[in-house]
């Protein structure tokens, strides 16, 4: 999307600026407004591509705009940012449309790379409700990157796959593998190379959504069916028509919708929210986890029937420290794709760089990797990549160690401290995965934020 237009709608002046400027910086054209009145002017002038909004405004309530962008001008996606955080808040917001809610004080980097990921993604319903163009059609085939025994041997088994998704009932397909591998990437590059690649690719992240927002999502909803609900809306399963359905994190889906996914699986019929009938869907389901679903089935937490019905066919994703060079092959991809979208010179990686990588663990797999090359490319304008550049951990750094007596909490140190280095230990496991380090530590995603901005860790 070039030079995208972002609404901004805040009432603090020295925030509105700093925000404007940052996102002017990376590249978008920005409104920016104070009042609910000026940003409805903007939105009928121009119509964005995001909007960025505070909750309470001078005359009025930021949900109310959020409303009415949607009903009067377009469903599109939306990052809210409050000083207040309620939970109720949150989930209104989603349900209209949000695509990330953020607390304040903010993180201007973190905001951005919000940004980013909102314009890329786009909203569930603006995705469900429009055919996939070549411009942002999912990933073929060819872009499983890696010549490693293992991936060779995956591709061969996707292309075998991906022949059996015609019909009107192909076989599920469950995806597994470690955080950060790829699962989503792969589960898009199956759709692809089948026969329903010209039809959409609907994707819903289970882990991502409030539980009580993963029904609706999936099954729809009618007008009236609960607070919000405005208009009636198909769920995910049936805006997928004769494309593919991708439920991601399955594992992270309600023990209490498991029977009912189950039952639209085996009937391939939904029941919205409010309705008496039934909708017939045509899609070809795809599910993906990092989880170990046999080990949840036996501790009651994942259903035994569900589980089998998933696991008709299975595609096994390996972790990067099992790939050898493809870590090599895919860093020269994401130093491309970076310099590229940022306009700048594709730098060289030195042998000493390509040392480091290789010798790198990688516990958060290819998303760290990622992570790691855009950093690099970004802050070193060189014309070489070097180790030095990476700022990777030396492999006897405590982070990627073993928990063992040593790395036991300093019973000299204060709860505090303790704590804080838990959760960046954590961090750095999952290669700074918000969402899987709070699964993790036991926390909401809303906790896990509290403790990054109260420990000044949200910026590492």
């Amino acid at each position: 999307m070039a030079n995208p237009h972002i609404l901004l709608l805040e009432d603090e002046g020295a925030l509105a600026r700093a925000i404007d400027r940052r996102l002017r910086r990376d590249g978008y054209t920005v409104a920016v407004c104070e009042t609910l009145a000026s940003a409805r002017l903007a939105a009928q002038r121009r119509r964005p591509d995001l909007a960025v909004l505070d909750l309470r405004l001078p005359d009025g309530y930021g949900l109310e705009f959020l409303e009415w962008l949607r009903d009067e001008v377009a469903e599109l996606p939306a990052i809210v940012m409050t000083a207040f955080g309620e939970l109720d808040d949150a989930v209104a917001a989603i349900r209209l449309g949000a695509v990330d809610f953020l607390k304040k004080p903010l993180d201007l980097d973190a905001l951005c790379r919000v940004v980013s990921d909102a314009l890329r993604r786009e909203t569930p319903a603006t995705r469900s409700e429009r055919t996939a163009t070549a411009d942002d059609a999912p990933a073929s085939a060819a872009t499983v990157i890696g010549d490693s025994p293992a991936m060779t041997s995956l591709r061969a088994q996707l292309a075998r796959i991906a022949a059996l998704g015609s019909g009107s009932a192909p076989p599920n397909v469950l995806i597994t593998g470690e955080t950060g591998t790829g699962k989503d990437l792969l589960a898009r590059a199956l759709h692809a190379a089948s026969p329903r690649a010209a039809a959409d690719f609907v994707q819903v992240d289970c882990a991502a959504l409030p539980r009580d927002l993963v029904e609706a999502e999936l099954f729809g909803h009618e007008k009236g069916a609960f607070t919000n609900a405005h208009r009636a809306r198909r769920g995910l399963l049936a805006a997928a028509g004769k494309g593919s359905a991708f439920l991601n994190e399955i594992g992270e889906l309600p023990l209490g919708l498991q029977a009912k996914l189950l039952t639209a699986l085996e009937s391939r019929t939904v029941r919205e929210i409010g309705s008496d009938r039934e909708r017939a869907i045509d899609a070809w389901f795809i599910a993906a986890t990092n989880r170990d679903l046999a080990a949840m089935m036996a501790a009651g937490d994942f259903r035994q029937d569900l589980y089998y019905r998933l696991n008709v066919l299975t595609l096994t994703l390996p972790p990067l420290r099992e790939r050898g060079e493809d870590v090599l092959a895919l860093s020269r991809a994401f130093i491309d794709e970076t310099a590229t979208r940022y306009d700048r010179a594709v730098p060289r990686l030195t042998d000493a760089a390509c040392a480091a990588l290789m010798a790198h663990r990688w516990p958060g797999n290819v998303r760290e990797l990622r992570h790691v090359l855009e950093r690099a490319v970004l802050v070193h304008a060189d014309d070489v990549l070097d180790a030095e550049h990476l700022r990777l951990a030396p492999p006897t750094d405590k982070r990627h160690v073993e928990p063992s007596a040593s790395s036991a909490p300093d019973a000299s140190a204060t709860l505090a401290d303790n704590e804080r280095e838990l959760i960046q230990r954590t961090l750095a496991d999952t290669g700074d995965n918000i969402s899987e380090a709070a699964r993790r530590l036991g926390l909401s995603r809303g906790s896990l934020r509290y403790r990054l901005d109260k420990y000044g860790l949200s910026s590492d």
